[in-house]
């Protein structure tokens, strides 16, 4: 949800800008706290997204010898060289992260290690976008609403669970490590965050015959999650559907498992 910032951006010369969802970290033990998370070491292929003006950028490059950042705000771009203790290390790359290829940072078969806060207006969709490179990835740490990230790492049996919880739990495992407080952050914005972890699997532990069909039935369910799976799945799974998948057709969707949705799925007639 916000781009990272050790400083008083009015100092720096330069306004939050609401377009790109800026809010700026000044709190250096939370930037710490992240660092430790990411426990970055010298010959990881580690990338930031949105390094702002470097708060979290400067110390991760102190701990490896070479960190390649991508920016969407030039004027933001322009600076981080100054604003870096080693600039010979940092990579830049002015890039939409949305729209990146990411496998060209990991042609030399190091895998990523990504790193960042998410515009809260566009992370889902840039989460599932990383996720397509999954194969290229060690490990994700990022920054997030923290109700976004509760969804993210929710249960099944639990009114947080839901499409976000199912889809990212079947590509990756998803670990939430600590909150950080709106004061963090100046300006401060109406919201608590959080800092989670994404591991993507190397060979996923289930895995789906059609993962667009997956990725259709949770979406469909979870927009009707008041209703039984009868009755939110006609026209898309028959009766013999659900008793191959093995799973109750009175039930509601918040209460099956990622198992049981991979088998519904398996099973779909439309």
């Amino acid at each position: 949800m916000y781009q990272i910032n050790a400083l008083n951006p009015k100092e720096e010369g330069h306004k939050a800008r609401k377009r790109f969802g800026q809010n700026f970290l000044h709190d250096q033990r939370v930037i710490a706290k992240i660092v430790r998370s990411v426990n970055p070491r010298p010959g990881e292929n580690i990338v930031e997204i949105g390094p702002g003006l470097a708060a979290l950028t400067s110390p991760l490059i102190g701990e490896c010898d070479a960190l390649t950042v991508v920016e969407l705000d030039r004027d933001l771009a322009a600076g981080l060289p100054e604003r870096v203790p080693h600039p010979e290390r940092l990579t830049i790359v002015e890039a939409d992260a949305l729209k990146y290829d990411f496998s060209q940072l990991a042609e030399d078969g190091r895998p990523l290690r990504v790193v960042g806060n998410l515009p809260y207006n566009i992370s889902t969709p840039l989460l599932f976008h990383l996720l397509e490179f999954g194969d290229k990835v060690k490990d994700m740490h990022f920054m997030l609403q923290k109700e976004v990230v509760e969804r993210i790492t929710a249960a099944p049996n639990t009114k947080e669970y839901g499409r976000l919880s199912v889809m990212i739990q079947y590509y990756c495992q998803p670990t939430f490590l600590f909150e950080v407080p709106a004061g963090a952050f100046n300006p401060p914005p109406k919201v608590t965050s959080a800092v989670f972890r994404l591991v993507p699997y190397l060979e996923k532990p289930i895995v789906a015959q059609d993962e667009k069909a997956l990725s259709r039935l949770v979406s469909h369910v979870f927009t009707q999650r008041r209703k039984t799976l009868r009755n939110s799945l006609k026209g898309m799974l028959d009766e013999e559907g659900f008793v191959k998948a093995g799973v109750d057709p009175m039930a509601r969707p918040e209460t099956l498992s990622l198992a049981q949705f991979v088998a519904l799925s398996d099973h779909m007639v439309g």
